[in-house]
């Protein structure tokens, strides 16, 4: 059994975020807003409740806004205290709590979300770590990574993320085989990266979401370059898997693939009707405009 806490997650952000151009050509594709927050931010709340103190950003080109999301501004605070926005000033304030701290390392080349994990090598050491994909946005009442934390915790062993795709779709997901019996949790059997549906060993896919152990740093570099010169993070953990135990974990919520714009625009619609303040008004609205909608949808 694992008793060793996870205190370092890593954010792989040094994607451009070609399928949301122009909006993206400046600026980073994690820093598209969700109601009032970006997306990165999202993601650094979940890891944040999951026990994570230590935040690693594996960034590239034109990511700067995400170091400046994350950094005081003093200025800015004190500006909104001038303007009788004290709430709003806490609110900047508290972005990332003074326990947390941020470490930015540079990915020279994209060349894979194995490279980016291996990138982070020398800020997380020898200890187990949460991988965070913003992208995926998981709206749920207890946060995925935390679910994935106790998974770790009891079975001792790194865990992945995962839901029921439709099969027409195991083209998009590494797919994992899983041993049967179980149902929240199983013991994974191998993994494949992004199978045709005819050979798909199942219907389970790896969304953004693992509890890597050190291990997978070797197995990372045995791996080495793939097709188009990337290293994939799923032929590392087949190599993992084949050493030591591997789970899928099934959590408890609802995934939005904010990569994609229907994606993004239904995380946005959802979100916004849970608001606390806009919810009640925006649904609304919503049921102003279905009104007068015509045709097939």
């Amino acid at each position: 059994m694992a008793n060793t806490a996870i205190r370092t997650a890593v954010f792989p952000v040094a994607g451009r975020g070609t399928r949301f151009l122009p909006a993206t050509k400046a600026s980073p594709k994690e820093m598209l807003p969700i109601v009032d927050k970006p997306l990165i931010q999202y993601a650094v709340e979940e890891a944040l409740a999951a026990g994570a103190h230590r935040l690693v950003f594996i960034t590239g080109a034109s990511k700067r806004a995400i170091e400046d999301h994350f950094d005081t501004d003093e200025a800015l605070e004190k500006l909104l205290e001038s303007q009788g926005k004290p709430e709003l000033a806490q609110q900047v304030r508290s972005i990332l709590p003074s326990y947390a701290s941020c470490i930015y390392i540079r990915q020279p080349a994209p060349l894979g979300l194995g490279h980016a994990v291996l990138c982070a090598r020398p800020a997380v050491g020898d200890e187990p770590f949460f991988v965070h994909l913003a992208d995926d946005l998981i709206d749920a009442e207890v946060p995925c990574l935390k679910q994935m934390a106790a998974t770790y915790l009891a079975r001792g062993g790194s865990v992945l993320g995962v839901e029921e795709v439709p099969r027409r779709d195991t083209q998009k997901y590494g797919i994992v085989e899983v041993e049967p019996g179980e149902d929240v949790v199983s013991r994974i059997r191998s993994i494949v990266e992004k199978p045709r549906p005819e050979v798909a060993p199942s219907t389970l896919a790896v969304v953004g979401r693992y509890v890597l152990t050190p291990g997978i740093f070797a197995e990372l570099e045995r791996v080495g370059q793939g097709a188009g010169g990337e290293i994939q993070l799923t032929d590392g953990i087949a190599l993992l898997l084949q050493r030591e135990p591997v789970f899928a974990h099934r959590f408890v919520g609802r995934r939005f693939d904010c990569g994609s714009k229907l994606g993004y625009l239904q995380a946005t619609v959802e979100l916004s009707l849970a608001h606390p303040v806009l919810g009640k008004d925006f649904r609304s609205y919503l049921k102003r405009i279905a009104a007068t909608l015509d045709g097939p949808a």
